[in-house]
């Protein structure tokens, strides 16, 4: 029996986890204060500015832009049930604050969590099963029934993990439109940090560089806060990939960041962390720009 994630008891949900310090320490540069990384069209290296830090969308500076709590996580491997049962905490409060009626809302911010996760496959609310080449009680890794839209997807060290939890009615009532902006959000990140151009398929979410997709989006809504989000691969062990049919997608392939730039530069040998640094600080910088919010680190997940 596949174990459903939003029935798992998590006790963590009501625990502090400290802000890791990690997170807050600066990117390795080399001389000149160039990132060492070539970019991936081959124009050289990538200038530190070219990167922008989160520290320039956060804070009461943002005139304006409503408040967005973030959880920075991003180099931190979280079990999937500990931020899912963060993620339906920070909703059921949500929703108190909305109220049925949508004229009531008492909602004045939004969250956003970074991390990563160990193996995990997660099976969307429309998962069929044969779109898994394993039975589910023999699955080789943990594995989880949650209620987001779509068929089946993995997690894994290496993929960039981020879940809004946002209020549309502060943005636009309409969960296609959500899920479009994301990806251009995406899209938007990986040619700014990496020179990646990356770009949508017709009738297939996610984002895509030529046929490999390397962003995968997975939404649900109540009383229109979405939540769950998207996975980025960075530098993602794309091996577990061959064991489903990822979101149901037949006749095309996974592909990441490290794995594209290394083609594009004859296989040089890439920084994992320094890549899971830049595609992190890009992500959330676009993230905060389109849809006009104000970033302000949290040092605790309190829930």
């Amino acid at each position: 029996m596949v174990p459903a994630a939003m029935a798992v008891s998590v006790p963590f949900c009501h625990a502090v986890l400290p802000f890791p310090a990690a997170a807050r320490a600066p990117l390795a540069r080399s001389r000149g204060g160039r990132l060492g990384l070539a970019s991936c069209c081959g124009a050289g290296p990538i200038s530190a500015n070219a990167v922008t830090c989160a520290a320039p969308v956060a804070g009461a500076a943002r005139v304006g832009r409503r408040r967005c709590e973030l959880f920075d996580l991003h180099r931190q491997v979280v079990p999937y049930v500990d931020s899912w049962g963060w993620q339906k905490s920070i909703v059921e409060r949500r929703k108190a604050l909305v109220g049925i009626d949508t004229d009531t809302d008492e909602d004045h911010s939004d969250t956003l969590i970074a991390l990563q996760h160990p193996p995990v496959y997660t099976l969307g609310n429309g998962n069929d099963e044969k779109y898994l080449n394993f039975n589910l009680e023999d699955s080789p890794i943990e594995i989880h029934r949650i209620d987001r839209a779509g068929q089946v997807t993995y997690h894994g060290p290496g993929q960039l993990v981020l879940y809004p939890v946002l209020n549309l009615r502060h943005q636009k009532k309409d969960l296609v439109w959500y899920q479009r902006s994301i990806e251009g959000v995406i899209i938007r990140a990986l040619q700014s940090a990496f020179s990646i151009k990356a770009a949508r398929i017709d009738g297939l979410t996610g984002v895509w560089v030529g046929d490999q997709k390397v962003a995968a989006i997975g939404i649900t809504c109540a009383r229109w806060i979405v939540y769950h989000g998207l996975a980025l691969n960075v530098t993602t062990d794309l091996t577990p990939f061959e064991h489903i049919v990822p979101c149901g997608i037949k006749g095309r392939s996974v592909g990441s960041i490290k794995q594209i730039l290394q083609k594009a530069s004859s296989g040089r040998e890439l920084n994992d962390a320094e890549l899971m640094d830049i595609a992190y600080e890009s992500l959330i910088k676009e993230f905060a720009e389109f849809f006009q919010l104000s970033l302000e680190p949290s040092p605790d997940l309190l829930l």
